[in-house]
């Protein structure tokens, strides 16, 4: 059936949560405009005009998309090359969602968004549905054709084991700021004691670099392994210039959240460095460095004025 512009109006009402739903499930900001676009054309081909509650019909159409997408996904990471890391979005990118309480925000952190590969797609999609978007265990049950008590034993099961994984303890912006410029001044020391004092004693660094880019397949465990691999990776070279185009332009900003570097080559997002800061110190990094995971970064990057870079690396 056609739809009316009342209808396309009603979809584009409720495309930002899809979208934001749909990125915590998948981790890829891609996968989900892919998954958005399949919902609507859905929405096309149905009697809209028989759908009583459209947001709750989109919502389990959107889901089941996700689920299955996620059921295949995990064939294809099987045969990935290296370090598979969620696509990073950067700061005020609408596809971030809520952020209006504590639960919203870490959903969409990059930590969390790591943990939540460890679940199975049901349990993933009942943690994100709650967590993030506080809906009801009735409301889930009937996008995921379960009990309410299903659900709520589901959910219980998701959270406990994405708390079982998190760093053990929160700071501030502010004081995670602080964290980053005393970083990005040891980094650039050409030393590695200072770094190592920055790291938790079992700091960890992980590098996705999708077989484009060279990237460690197995990560870097432990402050003195991190802080080797880290002092070196600053260290300028005609080799590193080469691989990325040029002198790379280093910002701090956020992203998911997270204190994050972003290297910038000609206007081109090359490289995204998430920070998980602890009060214990720097407990991991996670670089994005997939040239097909940072597309989307390098348009939200273009958008917005970001001032002078704090350094020049490479």
């Amino acid at each position: 059936m056609a739809l009316t512009v009342n209808d396309v109006d009603r979809f584009e009402a409720s495309r930002p949560r899809l979208e934001a739903i749909a990125y915590r499930l998948l981790g890829s900001a891609a996968e989900a405009e892919d998954a958005v676009q399949e919902t609507f054309l859905r929405w096309q081909a149905a009697d809209v005009d028989r759908i009583e509650v459209p947001g709750a019909w989109l919502t389990k159409v959107l889901t089941n998309l996700c689920l299955n997408q996620l059921s295949s996904a995990r064939a294809r990471r099987e045969t990935y090359v290296g370090q598979w890391l969620p696509e990073p979005l950067l700061a005020g990118d609408p596809m971030l969602g809520p952020a209006d309480t504590a639960e919203q925000r870490e959903s969409v952190s990059y930590a969390v968004l790591v943990l939540l590969e460890r679940l199975s797609p049901n349990e993933r999609a009942v943690y994100v549905l709650r967590e993030a978007f506080d809906y009801p265990h009735r409301e889930i049950a009937a996008i995921l054709g379960t009990t309410e008590t299903a659900s709520q034993q589901i959910f219980h099961r998701a959270k406990k084991h994405v708390a079982a994984g998190k760093a053990r303890s929160e700071v501030d912006e502010a004081a995670a700021r602080r964290i980053v410029d005393e970083f990005l001044a040891a980094a650039t020391s050409g030393r590695t004691e200072p770094l190592v004092r920055l790291l938790t004693q079992d700091a960890v660094s992980i590098g996705d670099g999708g077989g484009k880019v060279p990237a460690r397949a197995k990560a870097f465990e432990g402050a003195l392994a991190v802080a080797k691999f880290l002092r070196g990776l600053f260290k300028p070279s005609a080799a590193k210039r080469a691989l990325v185009g040029g002198p790379a332009e280093v910002h701090a900003t956020t992203a998911n959240g997270d204190p994050a570097l972003v290297a910038v080559v000609g206007g081109r997002v090359v490289g995204v460095m998430c920070l998980e800061v602890t009060a214990g110190g720097i407990a991991a990094f996670r670089n994005q460095v997939n040239p097909d995971k940072l597309e989307r970064a390098t348009r939200r990057w273009a958008a917005a004025d970001h001032g002078e870079p704090l350094l020049t690396a490479f």
